[in-house]
């Protein structure tokens, strides 16, 4: 059970920074704010440090993680394409980026609970990757308006 609870949780996790990345590399070539653009630069960096992580933790249990499902991925990249080309604000930019972490925060932390018996270190990398998701969204915040 903790086994296939700890690949059940990685998982997840590998499906959401993949979403994560694809969120901020859709949102990016939208923003006008040069600050704006290395927040998400760097929190590109991040995610991608984690994955690299990730991919070891995985790579213990013979695993290949799993990819975001199609449609999620597609409505997505259509959601971003729709609202910043048509608004094509700094403002509309975060606001995009804020709902794609509060949503990738909701659904890591119900695997966290729905996978209690995965490894503590399994637990503790989802619950880092909720942080970083945590603090970009607030960082977003100075560019509403």
């Amino acid at each position: 059970m903790i086994e296939s609870d700890t690949i059940k949780l990685l998982r997840e996790c590998d499906s959401g920074i993949q979403m994560g990345v694809s969120a901020i590399d859709d949102t990016i070539k939208y923003v006008k704010s040069g600050k704006l653009r290395q927040m998400l630069k760097d929190n590109m960096e991040k995610h991608d440090s984690i994955n690299k992580e990730l991919i070891k933790l995985l790579d213990v249990y013979h695993d290949e993680g799993k990819d975001p499902p199609a449609m999620v991925k597609a409505m997505s990249k259509i959601k971003s394409n729709v609202k910043l080309s048509f608004e094509g604000s700094d403002s509309a930019a975060a606001e995009y980026i804020i709902d794609g972490c509060n949503m990738g925060v909701k659904s890591l932390s119900r695997y966290l609970n729905q996978y209690q018996a995965a490894d503590e270190h399994s637990k503790d990398f989802t619950k880092r990757l909720i942080s970083l998701e945590e603090k970009l969204s607030q960082d977003m915040r100075e560019f509403l308006s």
